[in-house]
């Protein structure tokens, strides 16, 4: 898999769908997208690529071939857009969620779908942003020292 295009990415009926490049054909990049689920693991689709087993070459019809496909199989009834106060920062999505007056975050790197996550609580979903930036702009540093 290459890069998840998280900016490309679609909140839809509980997932979050996210298109990337599966591969190339005549010089055309051919799309294949990924899902997560708000409810995580339990989620029928969560962490799957492509269950529609469609491709494009296009994102917008990839994203499309996904909504219909969840508008056929989808496990979650979503009252709230758990995927609503998501960020991108140096290609890694980061989901930022509100539990009464504490906040959370899911992180995903650029290149998988695995959680990486610290288990910290916030008091502001900007003192949360802050914290994810700063050691996201450390680990760069030393990457490159």
């Amino acid at each position: 898999m290459s890069r998840l295009l998280y900016e490309n990415s679609v909140s839809y009926k509980g997932y979050l769908i996210i298109p990337f490049v599966f591969g190339i054909a005549d010089g055309q990049n051919i799309y294949s997208y990924s899902l997560l689920s708000e409810l995580g693991h339990k989620g029928k689709f969560h962490k799957l690529e492509n269950p529609a087993g469609i491709y494009s070459s296009c994102i917008d019809t990839i994203i499309e071939a996904a909504k219909e496909h969840l508008d056929e199989n989808s496990d979650v009834v979503s009252q709230n857009d758990y995927f609503k106060n998501r960020y991108i920062y140096q290609d890694n999505l980061i989901i930022v969620y509100q539990l009464g007056s504490k906040y959370f975050y899911d992180h995903y790197k650029s290149d998988n779908l695995n959680n990486v996550a610290a288990p910290k609580i916030f008091g502001t979903e900007q003192e949360c942003i802050t914290w994810i930036k700063e050691g996201l702009d450390k680990s760069q540093i030393n990457q490159q020292v």
